[in-house]
């Protein structure tokens, strides 16, 4: 599997963030199929001392058309959500996208049609400093 050039930026950012990293990737398999989603991610959530357990697909949009990266991170987001949905811990599942990629591109219209509709969890991240920006639910 090929990484994102932006995996380990995220990976760092998530780690800054008080997360542990539990599985680089991620890997299930459903009816067959073996998916990898790029990281697994938990931490305690000290008031109910329970894990909060992500999934998180990481995308750089760094290539000549941010409307056909889209569409194929669209495409992985539903189908990881929905393998996701049939495992027995459940994992939420965030779309990893660059600060100047939510500012431009995300901010059009259509996309935010697109994210209200499939109600899609984005996580902003700024490459460069490895830092998560905004947690979108």
């Amino acid at each position: 599997m090929a990484r994102d050039i932006f995996h380990n930026a995220v990976r760092q950012a998530l780690i800054r963030d008080g997360w542990t990293i539990t599985a680089d990737p991620f890997t299930l398999s459903v009816e067959g199929i073996k998916m990898q989603i790029d990281l697994g991610a938990e931490r305690l959530i000290a008031a109910t001392k329970a894990d909060e357990c992500i999934a998180v697909e990481v995308k750089s949009f760094v290539g000549a058309s941010a409307l056909s990266e889209f569409h194929t991170a669209l495409g992985q987001y539903l189908n990881y959500r929905l393998a996701l949905s049939s495992q027995p811990v459940h994992r939420k599942l965030y779309l990893a996208i660059p600060e100047d990629t939510y500012t431009s591109f995300f901010q059009l219209a259509f996309p935010q049609r697109v994210l209200a509709e499939y109600e899609l969890s984005l996580l902003i991240y700024d490459s460069q400093q490895e830092l998560l920006i905004e947690w979108i639910r």
